[in-house]
């Protein structure tokens, strides 16, 4: 995908509108969604892309538990007749167990893959995952500037320009909006340097709303989010996926432009999506992955 040196918003928009057009539609994919785990232990509450080879597809979910003796981290195999396997992680026995991770990103380099994990109120795990099946633990921080009541739910990094992007999402509920933070990251030293933030409100679903679930920013500067109703452990759940703006770079600075006529890309009846991933490339697409509580979660794909 190209970056945006000089975005034309208004054909921004008008893409993003005709996509909308094409795929909204409520209950869009249901054929798609195949099951992950069962029991409410296995909500899937943030996915990021491990690699993709052969069309197979490996990825890390977080899981929001909170007890000793439940998983935090798995990783779910997309083979190419569309089965899904799921692998649990062993966290580190020297780390103390993370309580109620609620996303995770992949972050940009070209040395290591290595993901960010962050947990609702404020707390970064930067780890890498050997060979599938053992986690190591390179740093744990903190978002900066945390306001009292947060809880987060949605972390997105992302190179453009040359800038290491970081962007962080408060769910908000029903008539509190949910809240888009960004800043710059520098990954040699760790420091996150707040740059702004936007309130965020979407239209659909419209009772119980999580104005932000999860969120993802391609190449281009993109920001994607997700949404979801949330009626406690036996639901119902209803999703949305939306294009909440798109970031650019001014000298040092990132800069956010709201999309100003929201419309859902994707809807979804039934599932509350907690973790949106994008694959870039020939064979690429989406994915989301639910927590449907007492449900379980299962993974939608288009690829």
């Amino acid at each position: 995908m190209r970056k945006y040196f000089q975005p034309n918003y208004q054909l921004f928009w008008l893409v993003a509108f005709l996509v909308s057009c094409t795929v909204n539609q409520p209950g869009v994919g249901s054929s798609r969604w195949r099951p992950v785990g069962s029991g409410i232990n296995f909500g899937i509450s943030g996915i990021a892309l491990v690699n993709q080879a052969n069309s197979q597809a490996n990825f890390l979910i977080v899981h929001d538990n909170k007890k000793p003796g439940e998983n935090r981290l798995a990783i779910v195999t997309v083979g190419a007749n569309q089965s899904v396997d799921y692998l649990p992680l062993t966290w580190p026995s020297d780390i103390d167990l993370p309580i109620d991770l609620e996303a995770i990103t992949r972050v940009p380099s070209a040395d290591k893959v290595s993901f960010m994990a962050a947990a609702s109120q404020g707390k970064i795990y930067h780890l890498t995952v050997e060979n599938n099946q053992s986690i190591s633990i390179l740093k744990i921080l903190d978002l900066p500037e945390i306001p009292k009541g947060n809880n987060f739910e949605g972390l997105a990094i992302q190179e453009i320009d040359g800038k290491v992007l970081i962007a962080w999402g408060h769910r908000g509920q029903d008539s509190e909006p949910g809240v888009i933070y960004w800043g710059t990251l520098d990954l040699t030293t760790y420091a996150i340097s707040a740059q702004g933030s936007v309130k965020f409100t979407v239209p659909w679903p419209t009772e119980k709303v999580r104005h932000i679930s999860d969120l993802k920013i391609d190449p281009a500067g993109t920001l994607y989010v997700t949404s979801a109703t949330d009626n406690g452990d036996d639901g119902p759940f209803a999703s949305a996926v939306y294009v909440a703006g798109v970031f650019t770079v001014n000298q040092s600075q990132f800069q956010f432009q709201p999309n100003p006529e929201l419309a859902p890309l994707y809807r979804f009846d039934g599932h509350k999506v907690e973790g949106i991933e994008l694959i870039s490339g020939e064979n690429g697409g989406v994915i989301f992955g639910t927590d449907d509580e007492n449900m379980g979660s299962s993974i939608y794909t288009s690829f």
